[in-house]
């Protein structure tokens, strides 16, 4: 398109969690449209190739106490996977619990959209050929929020549902990974940090097992990358999915909080992780800010006690320093 302000958003767009349409709000009274299915199958399909491929190196290099990413084989592993498709089948139970955990995440957010009867894409999940198979999943809300419980419920629908499989997932890799031996224990060129849920999880079935001895099984790969990516979105910015919760329980701090996560995250960003400038980034092209939604009646204490819920989860799941070498 040959306009400059092509793909932005008016100043009244809500955004949430990926590129968002706009629309006047539909009648209370007239269900959403079914959305399109088709390019949402594709992307899926394909992101369940891309992380199956994954991890089938992941439970190769498990299985033979090899550190799970040494060399470029294990960061781009589809030559390999072409030379062995006899060993794909390794990689189904990681990449049929990550895609759970993402799938349950994003349709938190579709069903809730669907009660209240707004009008969004099925998730759509965005395929990659390295590191962890995928670059996460989202939604599209084409129609503006009517209300502040709206937002709310939208907005923790997604990392509570999350949270139903990672936790399970979690404690059941964990109690299958490997402790490994002074002399085993390889250097890995990516390694994860540990947040509190996971060092609790850990020592309950590794007592006095520091984390550096503990192989993590795919399975539990998997449970902690369902942490990250509940733990990422629940960060109180913008119209990340902790920005709309932050939002709905107190407007007018909603600028400050985005402020402050915006400079927190390019701080740690400088401190340690870079992956960090993303997300401060994605609070800066959404503005900060959070459209305005009218408060037609309370939260209640309920939901307030879920927004105290989504608090503690991002503190359990959270870690400054989720990736290094």
């Amino acid at each position: 398109m040959s306009d400059s302000n092509a793909g932005l958003p008016p100043p009244d767009a809500q955004i949430f969690w990926g590129p968002q349409l706009w629309a006047t709000p539909r009648a209370a009274c007239i269900p959403a449209p079914w959305p399109k299915w088709r390019l949402a199958a594709g992307l899926f399909a394909l992101t369940w190739l891309s992380t199956t491929v994954v991890g089938a190196r992941l439970a190769f290099n498990f299985g033979r106490h090899l550190p799970a990413y040494a060399n470029n084989t294990d960061l781009f592993p589809f030559l390999w996977a072409w030379r062995h498709p006899g060993l794909l089948w390794a990689g189904l139970p990681f990449s049929t619990a990550l895609m759970a955990i993402l799938l349950a995440h994003e349709l938190g957010h579709f069903f809730a959209c669907r009660y209240y009867r707004l009008d969004s894409t099925l998730p759509m999940f965005l395929p990659t050929p390295t590191l962890i198979g995928t670059m996460g999943a989202f939604i599209r809300i084409k129609e503006s929020f009517h209300n502040r419980r709206e937002v709310f419920d939208v907005g923790i629908a997604g990392p509570l549902a999350g949270m139903v499989l990672t936790v399970p997932l979690l404690i059941y890799g964990l109690a299958s990974s490997r402790v490994l031996t002074s002399a085993a224990v390889g250097r890995s060129w990516i390694e994860f940090g540990w947040p509190p849920l996971v060092s609790w999880i850990a020592a309950w079935w590794h007592p006095g097992v520091p984390a550096t001895r503990v192989a993590l099984s795919p399975l539990a790969r998997a449970g902690w990358l369902g942490l990250l990516v509940t733990m990422l979105n629940l960060i109180p910015g913008a119209q990340l999915d902790g920005g709309h919760i932050a939002y709905a329980v107190a407007p007018r701090l909603h600028r400050i909080t985005s402020w402050a996560a915006l400079v927190i995250l390019a701080a740690m960003g400088w401190l340690y992780w870079p992956g960090w400038y993303v997300f401060a980034a994605l609070i800066g092209v959404m503005r900060v800010r959070h459209p305005f939604v009218p408060e037609m009646e309370p939260l209640g204490g309920s939901r307030t006690l879920l927004a105290v819920l989504a608090l503690v989860i991002f503190i359990a799941a959270f870690t400054p320093l989720p990736i290094f070498q």
